[in-house]
């Protein structure tokens, strides 16, 4: 197994290379994929490669960067579709205004909010025409490299769900993001997604399919853990994922995400996820083994964030 994912990491070094690397249109060995909207409506006709997921509300301060990440991307065989909750600002009309100018990109725009982005999400899901979905929020940044990085990886491995690193970024700001010029993969097991392996929601690559038979949980009780319950069912599947262990992600730290309180509010969530859980045999953690891995989970969490200096 070592030996396989030291060859797979000189295979992911070399296509992060030529990721890297500006595109030239008259060179024939430059990025194929490597494109705006100038040809997008040919890739349209075509068909994505990636469906790019973005729930949105409210979002009008900081949606256009998140959009401008994506078509930032070195391969440009994605769609995005950003599904508006009912947002009472300028969102809709900021993203309508792309859309008019790159037609890779599509609003759908909800009447009723669902109050959490688990809703939202399953229904860009639903309308993904993609193999592979990509999940953004609408405040998060992604690495130019990202799409590309990641879809080589899961060509490589035959891997169905794939995720990477973050790095934080003040509001106001932009993450300070560098060439990738080697990128390991690791496989992360179901076990280590229930001990401490952090999936921030932004990063993952997941097969379509997949999230159709494993769709976000709309339960309130799930709000913002509603992506545990999908990725655990979605390792428990799979057996296991990758991650590409270089920061892809531009995580946006705001204010209110320093309250201790709010943290409070997390765990007592996680852990329900963990209480309400059933594998596909019809077992579970029970309430020994759900606190656990809540403690882990967060402790781990805690420890990361004081190496980052973000406490």
């Amino acid at each position: 197994m070592r030996a396989t994912l030291a060859g797979l990491a000189r295979d992911i070094e070399t296509a992060a290379a030529e990721s890297a690397r500006p595109a030239d249109p008259a060179d024939p060995a430059g990025p194929a994929d490597a494109a705006g909207p100038a040809d997008a409506a040919v890739r349209v006709r075509r068909g994505p490669t990636v469906s790019v997921i973005m729930a949105a509300h409210n979002s009008g301060g900081f949606i256009a960067q998140a959009i401008a990440s994506v078509q930032a991307q070195t391969r440009g065989d994605w769609e995005l579709i950003v599904i508006d909750d009912a947002s009472d600002d300028g969102t809709p009309d900021t993203v309508a205004a792309l859309a008019d100018v790159d037609p890779r990109i599509r609003l759908i725009a909800l009447e009723h909010n669902f109050g959490a982005p688990a809703g939202p999400r399953n229904v860009g899901i639903r309308a993904a025409r993609g193999r592979w979905v990509a999940i953004l929020d609408d405040d998060d940044v992604w690495h130019p490299q990202k799409l590309d990085l990641q879809l080589n990886a899961l060509a490589m491995t035959g891997a169905g769900f794939a995720s990477a690193g973050l790095i934080d970024f003040d509001d106001g700001t932009s993450p300070a993001f560098t060439p990738v010029a080697r990128a390991r993969v690791k496989r992360i097991s179901l076990l280590d997604t229930l001990v401490n392996t952090k999936t921030p929601t932004s990063t993952v690559v997941v097969d379509r399919d997949l999230l159709l038979r494993h769709p976000f949980n709309e339960d309130p009780a799930y709000k913002a853990r509603e992506d545990l319950d999908c990725f655990l069912h979605c390792h428990e599947e799979l057996g296991h994922s990758i991650k590409v262990m270089h920061p892809l992600l531009g995580y946006r730290i705001t204010g209110d995400q320093q309250i201790s309180g709010r943290k409070l509010t997390m765990m007592r969530r996680h852990y329900h996820v963990l209480r309400q859980y059933r594998t596909a045999s019809g077992g579970g953690f029970g309430p020994v083994g759900s606190a656990v891995f809540t403690g882990t989970h967060f402790g781990s969490a805690i420890y990361h964030r004081a190496l980052r200096g973000r406490m």
